[in-house]
């Protein structure tokens, strides 16, 4: 099991990593297509009414935004996890923060994301990831 978890890891900090543009460095959202199932679902949870994304309309605005100086100094990070493995499923429950310059204003959040795995031929993947901000 700790293989798996391993893996389970590294695609966690795989997604998260994708994100940042801090010191200069070029966000990688590709990375998300490489994680996830090509059916992944990703919902934000946020306010009264989820926004419920496949793949390219999650991906897409987050890159524009993280290339056209919209959102600098980016980054965000996983501080604490729960993950549970059953033979080919599993799930983690994420807490974690962000922080960088959204339209020349800095902020910081912390949030919790739950994210479903499954393992496939070709090792684990993301299935469904759900998030909410505090």
């Amino acid at each position: 099991m700790s293989d798996a978890k391993t893996e389970l890891d590294t695609l966690m900090r795989t997604f998260l990593g994708a994100f940042t543009n801090t010191a200069g460095s070029r966000p990688d959202v590709g990375a998300v297509r490489a994680v996830f199932i090509p059916q992944g679902m990703i919902i934000k949870n946020v306010g009264a009414t989820p926004v419920v994304y496949d793949l390219d309309s999650f991906v897409a605005p987050r890159e524009r935004i993280l290339t056209d100086g919209t959102l600098t100094e980016f980054s965000e990070w996983e501080v604490a996890e729960r993950t549970e493995i059953f033979g080919s499923i599993a799930h983690r429950f994420s807490d974690y923060r962000k922080s960088g310059f959204l339209n020349g204003e800095w902020f910081e959040t912390t949030g919790h994301k739950t994210t479903q795995f499954v393992r496939t031929p070709d090792g684990w993947r993301m299935a469904a990831m759900a998030w909410d901000d505090e």
